[in-house]
């Protein structure tokens, strides 16, 4: 197995406009981050599989058929009998860009236990990878951590993506300390031009990736948007141009980009990958997030293989 991601898989309601008495409407896409990553490698090319939690309702039943479709292996999905599965209702504004309320103080998502994450699906995986939104709340909490110490352990490549989500949180200090627990036990991080800021103080990529880096995290990527993504490697900084596109909706674009990254990192070593091939695979990140950009939606939008390269 290329990659492994744990964490949540949830149920996106996106608003697609509104009726004739001005009511919005609203279409339920598949969603959650560390899901949208593993169909976003799947569809580029990587063999993917998911670990985490719906409920036993047919939201739930849906999402794992859809993640199925998508060729990511979700034999290690589990259902709990008594929470519902995760929602989130997703506003767009006229820019694309998003807004969400989510719906899981007492969701299956949550409710992810370390039992549910056996070390054989840890070993099979070159690369493990998980997100914050799984650090708001036990147990899921402590399985990601667990997992992820695991799985570091067993020699896996440890990817996270803090992912700021401010209304999932208490409050803003709480946020930033649980973000910045895992660190330590990170490879590759992925952060927005906004999360730099909540993680380092400083908006700067530069010292704010130095920073970073002081966590023993080898190569560090900040994704500036439409101006593309800015990454320390070592001691090596470089930026690489973002593709233009007319924005459908930025929802997944990120997932996008470092599922898209990933798929090409995962058939590489750090210890040999050089600048110039590093820079060439964020270029194809870089154009995967834009053509999911100028679509709607996360998982539907994301693109194939040959789209990417084409």
């Amino acid at each position: 197995m290329d990659i492994l991601t744990i964490g949540e898989v949830l149920i996106d309601l996106t608003q697609t406009g509104k009726d004739a008495r001005g009511i919005p409407q609203f279409a339920a896409n598949p969603g959650g981050a560390p899901a949208n990553l593993a169909v976003a490698a799947s569809r580029l090319g990587a063999q993917t599989a998911f670990i985490g939690k719906v409920g036993a309702d047919a939201f739930g039943r849906y999402l794992k058929e859809v993640l199925a479709e998508n060729k990511v292996d979700v034999s290690g999905m589990a259902v709990d009998a008594d929470h519902p599965t995760t929602m989130a209702v997703v506003s767009v504004d006229a820019t694309g860009e998003r807004d969400f309320s989510f719906y899981r103080s007492a969701n299956a998502d949550v409710m992810l236990c370390k039992e549910d994450i056996s070390d054989e699906a840890l070993k099979a995986a070159k690369i493990v990878h998980f997100g914050s939104v799984s650090l708001t709340a036990d147990p899921s909490r402590t399985a990601t951590l667990d997992a992820a110490a695991r799985a570091k352990k067993l020699g896996a490549t440890i990817t996270y993506d803090p992912n700021y989500r401010a209304n999932l949180w208490k409050n803003k200090e709480d946020a930033i300390a649980q973000m910045k627990a895992p660190l330590p036990l990170v490879d590759i991080l992925k952060v927005s031009d906004e999360e730099l800021p909540l993680l380092t103080g400083t908006t700067d990529c530069e010292s704010g990736t130095a920073q970073l880096a002081q966590n023993g995290i080898r190569l560090i990527f900040v994704t500036l948007g439409a101006n593309g993504v800015f990454y320390r490697f070592g001691d090596k900084t470089g930026h690489v141009a973002g593709v233009p596109c007319k924005v459908g909706d930025t929802n997944g674009a990120g997932d996008t980009f470092f599922g898209a990254a990933l798929s090409k990192l995962c058939k590489e070593e750090l210890d040999t990958l050089t600048v110039d091939k590093l820079e060439g695979i964020l270029a194809f990140a870089n154009k995967a997030a834009s053509i999911t950009t100028s679509r709607h939606g996360a998982i539907p939008a994301m693109p194939t293989l040959a789209e990417v390269e084409g």
